[in-house]
């Protein structure tokens, strides 16, 4: 960037370390909401990127795409600059080379609201230039050097290194967006594991993968209106693992294997030879795609347990936030990262805003930590010990469709309402809310006993989600502008509806596994809604009234 950026003020009200997706869409969200706020982002990387950068995260969903479309802005930008998502795909194709004869999870049309396969390069692009525009001190080709904390009563104090020059600067807040390097974290030792054991590697590939490709079958081929599976993010499942097919804007499809430590240690794909070894047993037609393209591999990396918590990301009293994977990080298998940012920004926005206008951000800045936290443990809930249904197709398949009920119903509707700010809405939402949680912890755990008896039937079937009426009138609600009392009802409609799906899981599993102890769950639901389950007649599953 210009020579003349490095003799800016050296006082900012905000200074974020990292210029990322977390730290861009931070000092966006802050000008917006404070067009007034000194910002300054120290990024370690020189701009502009590569388009392709070599970065996680590139699948959004619903409230990842929600915030950068409608919160950020950015609409213009998704719709020209990158993909439109023909949302999750998945395939049960464990050592398998004939895809179209295996079970199809996925949708046959793309439902209504959108999310966005982003080429993290061009994106991260373009946010850079977006926060310049706005008037963010954007310095580019960074290293930090050191970090000193104030207290309550003094600014922080941050030294960073570019082009030679080392360079001093104050703040008020101090927001880390520095990713796993976790800056802040590691100073005061925030760091903490959680029971998800998983390890991940990826890579770029510079062409187009299609799954289209791997078959001539023109019944299989016109199951999807239009014919692009290569818009989704594609999963090919089994056992203890999945790999993705992302593609991105840029004309490059990037390539990963996520896997169970236990089942699949790294030692086995730490490298592109061995995942490549690896593919050719779990993924024959995989392999044979990327066999051929050998020379355009771009990039390769791994991460070891990349899932991790974090002891705490906002403090009100020192003004300080972690954003992004300087905080904490789940699990790439739904796409949540982005998610999480989301709320995040929000959060710390909120929190710069009360301290702006003078108030006291101390016990607001607790109160948004703990739902936080509690965020992130009911969807680690989703992950933890699960892996082994993966390569199930008769129980996975309804493991996507309750997560996706939750993921829609609850997380969604609290974000894309504007509640996970609202302090009196979400006390008055407590009860219901435990009682979610309650339902999906025993759902997650009667879904791990399901798995060990199923038979694991993999019929040459599409399982679509575009086919259940309440599945894709649930994914078009979600921009409902509701009024507080709407969105009270629309929680207890939720709450309701999970209940109901819970019930007919039970009574669908126990038809070929009678002896299947379901009485946990079962003690959680109404004998009304149980009742009606048994008579078939809610019918929320995939050929329930079979």
């Amino acid at each position: 960037m210009e020579q003349e950026r490095l003799s800016a003020p050296e006082y900012s009200d905000v200074i974020v370390a990292g210029g990322g997706l977390a730290g861009l869409t931070l000092a966006l969200q802050l000008k917006q909401r404070m067009p007034s706020l000194s910002i300054t982002v120290v990024e370690r990387r020189k701009h502009p990127v590569p388009h392709g950068a070599h970065k996680v995260g590139e699948s959004s969903v619903e409230i990842g795409a929600h915030y950068f479309e409608k919160i950020l802005g950015l609409k213009h930008h998704l719709d020209q600059a990158q993909l439109k998502k023909f949302g999750f795909r998945f395939f049960f194709s464990d050592g398998r080379s004939d895809l179209h004869k295996v079970t199809e999870l996925g949708a046959s049309r793309v439902l209504s609201t959108p999310s966005y396969q982003l080429d993290r390069g061009i994106f991260e692009n373009e946010l850079a230039r977006l926060a310049q525009e706005k008037g963010v001190r954007f310095i580019d080709g960074a290293v930090i050097r050191s970090v000193e904390l104030g207290d309550g009563r003094q600014d922080h104090h941050v030294v960073w290194e570019v082009n030679g020059q080392t360079c001093r600067a104050k703040a008020r807040w101090l927001c880390d967006a520095s990713g796993r390097a976790g800056l802040v974290k590691r100073k005061l030792g925030l760091a903490e594991l959680n029971d998800h054991d998983a390890n991940a590697v990826w890579f770029r590939i510079a062409d187009r993968i299609d799954v289209n490709d791997w078959s001539t079958d023109e019944q299989w081929l016109d199951r999807c209106n239009p014919r692009s599976r290569w818009l989704s993010t594609n999963h090919l499942v089994g056992e203890g693992y999945w790999a993705w097919l992302i593609p991105l804007a840029s004309g490059s499809h990037s390539v990963g294997i996520v896997a169970d430590a236990k089942l699949h240690p790294i030692e086995q794909i730490n490298t592109f030879d061995k995942a490549m070894v690896w593919l050719g047993k779990h993924q024959p037609q995989l392999f044979a795609a990327l066999d051929t393209r050998r020379d355009k591999l771009q990039d390769f990396a791994f991460f070891k347990r990349f899932s991790y918590g974090c002891k705490k990301v906002f403090s009100g009293a020192d003004r300080w936030a972690l954003t992004g994977e300087a905080g904490l990080f789940l699990d790439p298998f739904y796409s949540p990262g982005s998610d999480f940012i989301a709320i995040s920004n929000t959060y710390i926005t909120e929190l710069i805003a009360i301290d702006q206008a003078g108030g006291a951000t101390a016990l607001m800045a607790d109160i948004y930590e703990q739902i936080y936290f509690s965020l992130y443990q009911n969807m680690l809930t989703l992950y933890t010990d699960q892996y082994r249904i993966f390569g199930d197709p008769e129980v996975m398949p309804i493991k996507v469709l309750w997560d996706y009920t939750y993921y829609w119903g609850i997380m969604c509707q609290l974000f894309f309402q504007n509640k996970l700010i609202d302090v009196s809405c979400m006390a008055r939402m407590r009860s219901r809310l435990a009682a979610i949680q309650v339902i999906n912890v025993e759902m997650q755990l009667f879904l791990r006993a399901w798995n060990l008896v199923s038979a694991k039937r993999n019929p040459p079937q599409m399982l679509d989600q575009a086919s259940l009426p309440w599945f894709a009138q649930l994914n078009k609600e979600l921009r409902d502008d509701l009024s507080d009392e709407q969105f009270v009802a629309r929680i207890d409609q939720q709450l309701l509806q999970l209940q109901c799906l819970a019930a007919e899981i039970v009574v669908v599993s126990r038809r070929d596994y009678p002896t299947l102890d379901a009485s946990a769950l079962v003690g959680l639901l109404d004998h009304e809604v149980f009742a009606r389950a048994q008579g078939r007649s809610v019918q929320f599953l995939f050929g329930a009234a079979a």
